[in-house]
């Protein structure tokens, strides 16, 4: 398997940290010299190990924003 690439752009916020010391957390990231996306995933303390997770484009962020917003909890 080739070997995924990411920088980190910028921390948008923590979500949660596990007993491990494991973060979920919102970044923009850019993967493999690509565009930058936000992401939502698991993230070892060190950042060398990451869970799965999903990436969005800013249009795809601002619909769940909106969905988020609209939801009664």
């Amino acid at each position: 398997m080739a070997e995924i690439k990411y920088d980190i752009i910028k921390n948008v916020g923590i979500l949660s940290e596990s007993p491990k010391g494991w973060t979920k957390e919102l970044n923009l990231i850019s993967w493999n010299n690509k565009a930058p996306k936000y992401d939502l995933r698991d993230w070892s303390p060190d950042h060398d190990k990451m869970g799965k997770g999903i990436t969005l484009t800013k249009e795809e962020l601002m619909e769940l924003r909106n969905i988020l917003n609209n939801l009664e909890i």
